[in-house]
């Protein structure tokens, strides 16, 4: 057991019991300990990954058996816990979006270079089979050069929404273009690049949620020309999830992401230089989604092997910087640089 990584959970929602047992699965992790303000999701954490409970996080995080942690909490909380872990010499797997603002984004960044320690920040989207075949045939060319890229992902929130923690401010620092919005900025990013203007405009169109929003609506400009455009919503009453990237000699579409999101495809249109209707190739991706594991496995591949991976700190500031742009564009109407 000594030569597996020890690892802490600090916050025990769905996804922090998800990462505990994925951690405790894996055969070079395991979960020594995890903390939760909530007595209840803590010992159900527990109970599904073997691990001990600890009432006080700073307690779990500094633990001598501990290599690494994962932060799990609401956005509120991510910086504090994550840069305490970094400074006690733990590795950091911090949830998305990285902080409340591309502030306490650069501030988590700092501390995992001061510390030596590796930082990743959680967009399991990437690892999920159709976007990493999308982007693997993006790579080698099969649509030629990129033209635009549309996304459109949400799903229907529910009612008392603006009592629990995505619903503050505080909490939460932003609405639905900060929750599901974080995916979409990253992937466009992973896509294409640094996007240099973004324009956006913002609703609260259902949901009593105060000044946060329920739909988000963006559009980024690359100085190549390349266009993306994307709507996130918490009014999309059956959950959506597509992905789009249209280029010279065809197009890549993702659709769906499993269970509620529907079954996950990846459809490759390519383009007849007579023009027509292209060829068309789809592959469906069946059963449990391996995200969750892939992204594990690439961050134990970082700590314990010294290898690249995907999401390091400095990905995780640039989807901030893109939010920030599309907020600053959503409050002053017109397009900003980002």
């Amino acid at each position: 057991m000594t030569d597996r990584l020890g690892v802490a959970v600090v916050g025990c929602g769905l996804i922090g019991r998800r990462r505990a047992a994925v951690a405790a699965r894996e055969p070079r992790s395991r979960c020594v300990v995890v903390s939760d303000l909530s007595p209840e999701a803590a010992r159900t954490a527990a109970a599904e990954s073997g691990a001990a409970v600890e009432v006080d996080w700073k307690k779990a995080v500094v633990r001598p058996d501990v290599g690494a942690v994962v932060v799990a909490t609401p956005n509120g909380f991510l910086a504090d816990i994550a840069v305490h872990a970094l400074e006690a010499g733990k590795h950091v797997l911090v949830e998305k979006p990285m902080g409340r603002n591309l502030a306490e984004a650069e501030r988590m960044r700092d501390a995992a270079r001061r510390s030596g320690r590796v930082l990743k920040v959680g967009f399991n989207h990437r690892y999920h089979p159709a976007i990493s075949e999308a982007r693997r045939r993006l790579d080698v060319g099969e649509i030629g050069g990129v033209i635009n890229v549309r996304c459109r992902y949400g799903h229907g929130g529910r009612a008392g929404y603006e009592s629990e923690w995505r619903g503050s401010r505080e909490l939460a620092g932003g609405g639905e273009l900060t929750d599901q919005g974080v995916h979409v900025v990253d992937l466009i990013h992973w896509f294409v690049g640094v996007p240099e203007t973004a324009f956006a405009m913002v609703q609260t169109a259902v949901w009593p949620l105060g000044d946060l929003e329920d739909n988000a609506f963006g559009l980024f400009r690359y100085a190549s020309g390349v266009v993306a455009s994307f709507h996130t919503s918490w009014t999309q009453w059956k959950n959506l999830f597509s992905f789009e990237v249209f280029g010279h000699d065809g197009a890549l579409g993702v659709e769906g992401l499993g269970r509620s999101y529907g079954p996950e495809t990846l459809t490759v249109h390519t383009r007849r230089p007579e023009g027509g209707v292209p060829l068309i190739e789809t592959v469906a991706y069946e059963g449990e989604d391996p995200s969750w594991e892939l992204e594990w496995k690439d961050f134990l591949g970082a700590t314990l092997d010294g290898r690249a991976m995907l999401g390091c700190a400095d990905e995780g500031v640039v989807a901030m910087r893109m939010l920030r742009a599309l907020y600053q564009s959503a409050a002053s109407g017109v397009p900003v640089r980002v």
